[in-house]
């Protein structure tokens, strides 16, 4: 039982750190999102227990998709997990419209969709009755704006969001280093952020690089002291041909 709420929180601490690449528009003083795919190994105390991608893409209306899958397995045990969220971005302002969130494997399965409805202001979780929505983001979006903000020079960042099993949290996040990693995708210089939790034993702190537009490229979290699990970056593509490196 230990060893699957391990492999649990292992996914649990990759689904809480993915973020996805932006890139400034020569002819307007807006800010474009750029289309990529990151894949992820999943360890702990040094053992490979699995895998996670993460991929954007855009269509011709300014409408995105981002797809999040994550597999981590031990002996005859294993979590699966998925994402999607659709949204917009204009003027700098992520919209959410719908999210979805799937999990299966040892243990129950789980699952959560929610639908964003800007123009009344509500928000409809599962086949729940809307309720008032005051802007939050999704499990997914606020790990983008802490990368648009980290490339806008900030280095503390707030949010309120509802997450992947539709609750409402608050999340407060500060950058508290510079380091160099060496990871399967090879040596590269990550800015440490860490999330700021009270009355809490759990700690995450994530590394996001300025050489690929601020991608999290390393992720660990401890709960009382101990590693519960950690990613590092394998390969990452971009639709900006000067960041796409694959190893």
């Amino acid at each position: 039982m230990q060893l699957v709420k391990s492999m649990i929180l292992v996914s649990m601490t990759l689904i809480l750190g993915l973020t996805f690449s932006t890139q400034n528009r020569a002819d307007a003083n807006t800010e474009q999102l750029v289309g990529f795919e990151a894949g992820y190994i999943v360890y702990r105390f040094g053992r490979n227990l699995g895998k996670a991608k993460l991929s954007l893409k855009a269509d011709d209306n300014n409408q995105y998709t981002l797809n999040y899958y994550s597999k981590v397995s031990a002996f005859f045990l294993s979590d699966i997990r998925s994402e999607v969220s659709f949204f917009s971005f204009d003027n700098k302002q992520l919209q959410p419209q719908t999210y979805a969130y799937n999990r299966s494997g040892t243990g129950s399965d789980k699952s959560t969709k929610i639908h964003f409805d800007a123009e009344n202001s509500k928000v409809k979780i599962n086949q729940a009755q809307p309720i008032k929505w005051s802007g939050q983001l999704d499990n997914q979006l606020y790990r983008l704006d802490v990368q648009l903000k980290l490339a806008s020079g900030a280095r503390e960042f707030v949010y309120d969001i509802v997450n992947n099993r539709g609750e409402f949290r608050h999340y407060e996040l500060k950058v508290v280093g510079k380091e160099q990693l060496d990871l399967p995708f090879g040596m590269i210089e990550g800015i440490k952020v860490k999330i700021m939790r009270k009355n809490s034993s759990r700690e995450t702190i994530a590394w996001f690089s300025p050489q690929l537009n601020y991608q999290l490229v390393k992720l660990k979290q401890f709960k009382d002291g101990d590693e519960q699990g950690e990613i590092r970056l394998k390969y990452f593509t971009s639709d900006n041909s000067q960041l796409d490196s694959k190893n």
